[in-house]
C-alpha cells in the first residue's frame, strides 16, 4: 500500500460455509454485494483476498468463495479476518454521508463552543448510528448522529458541533448542569 494511504473496513470473514473453501462474510458497504468490485481486498497484516463468487445470505450477509481458498480448513481459517480496501478505490460519499473512518477523531463542542471531547468510534446498535466521544476526565457518552444533534460536520476543520439533548452530557450520579442567568 502506498504511504499516506488509509484503508478502510469493508467486511469481515466469519465461519466456513461447506467444504468447498466459501466463507461467510459480514459486509460493511450500502450494498453488500459490492465488496467484489472494489478489487483485491486486505487485511492487517497485508494478505490480499480476490473474491472469485459471492451470494447473497441474508441483510448484510454473504458467502464468498476468495481465490486459493479451496477447503474448509483454509476456510476455517480466516473467521474473525477483518478485510479493508485503500480508501482511493471508495467512491466520495454523497453530500451528507461520511465514512465512519473520516468522522473518528473529530473534535466534539458544543454549539456555544465548549469543548466535549473526540470522536472513538461509530456505533450501530439497530437503531441510527451513534457517535462514541470520548471525554478528558469523564465517562464517554453516545451522541445520535442526527441531524438535530450534530448539525455541523466539519471534516477539513478536523470538527464538529453537537446541539446535546438537555441531559446527555450530565455525568451519572452528577446533579444536572445549572442553567444560566
Amino acid at each position: 500500500m502506498a504511504a499516506g494511504s488509509k484503508s478502510i473496513l469493508i467486511a469481515e470473514i466469519g465461519a466456513a460455509h461447506g467444504i468447498r473453501g466459501d466463507v461467510r462474510v459480514k459486509a460493511h458497504t450500502g450494498d453488500p454485494q459490492a465488496i467484489g468490485d472494489y478489487g483485491p481486498l486486505h487485511d492487517e497484516r497485508g494478505r490480499a483476498y480476490v473474491v472469485s463468487a459471492l451470494r447473497p445470505l441474508k441483510d448484510d450477509m454473504l458467502v464468498v468463495r476468495f481465490q486459493g481458498v479451496a477447503d474448509r480448513n483454509a476456510a476455517e481459517a480466516l473467521n474473525r479476518t477483518r478485510l479493508y480496501v485503500d480508501r482511493s478505490v471508495l467512491p466520495a460519499p454523497a453530500e451528507e454521508e461520511f465514512y465512519h473512518t473520516d468522522l473518528i477523531g473529530l473534535a466534539v463542542e458544543t454549539v456555544t463552543g465548549a469543548p466535549v471531547g473526540t470522536v472513538t468510534a461509530v456505533m450501530n446498535f439497530g437503531a441510527d448510528d451513534l457517535l462514541d466521544v470520548e471525554r478528558p476526565g469523564r465517562t464517554s457518552v453516545f451522541v445520535p448522529f442526527s441531524r438535530a444533534v450534530v448539525p455541523t460536520v466539519d471534516i477539513a476543520g478536523g470538527r464538529l458541533v453537537i446541539d446535546p439533548p438537555d441531559g446527555l452530557l450530565d455525568e451519572p450520579g452528577e446533579p444536572p448542569a445549572e442553567e444560566g442567568p
